[in-house]
């Protein structure tokens, strides 16, 4: 019988993105599906890891388009457990809007300002990650 993974979740207007908490894993399979099918499965240890899940509406990789997600799932009343909320990557609608106002406040001046982001992130070294993680767009239907 196989387990199911860690999965943590969070959304911006254009993207949703998936994380599958399981560092190590051999035979990595993948598939997203344009329909909304989230196939995922590996091992880790000998053990086989699975997950299958519907997500709420239909998947575009390849256009950006603005829609924010209810839930993840769906199916609705309470996710598996199993599913969490990456805390890290999450931002609500409201913050992002409010992110974007302030990012072009700030690049109003003199045209030669950094974004916040390049300021911040100055000197830091690429990391690797051993998360598999899948960032992709809602079709909007």
């Amino acid at each position: 019988m196989s387990r199911h993974p860690t999965i943590k979740w969070a959304q911006r207007s254009d993207k949703i993105f998936l994380t599958v908490d399981l560092p190590d894993a051999n035979d990595v399979k993948l598939k997203l599906e344009p329909q909304g099918r989230f196939v995922f499965s590996a091992t880790k240890g000998g053990i086989p890891y699975e997950v299958d899940i519907e997500l709420y509406d239909k998947i575009n990789a390849e256009k950006t388009e603005s829609k924010w997600w209810n839930r993840l799932l769906k199916q609705e009343g309470k996710p598996p457990v199993f599913l969490k909320v990456d805390w890290d990557k999450w931002v609500d609608e409201d913050d992002e809007t409010e992110g974007i106002e302030e990012e072009e406040e700030e690049n109003k001046g003199d045209g030669i300002r950094k974004s916040k982001d390049e300021s911040e992130n100055k000197g830091d070294e690429i990391r690797k990650s051993k998360d598999e993680s899948v960032a992709a767009n809602p079709e909007e239907v």
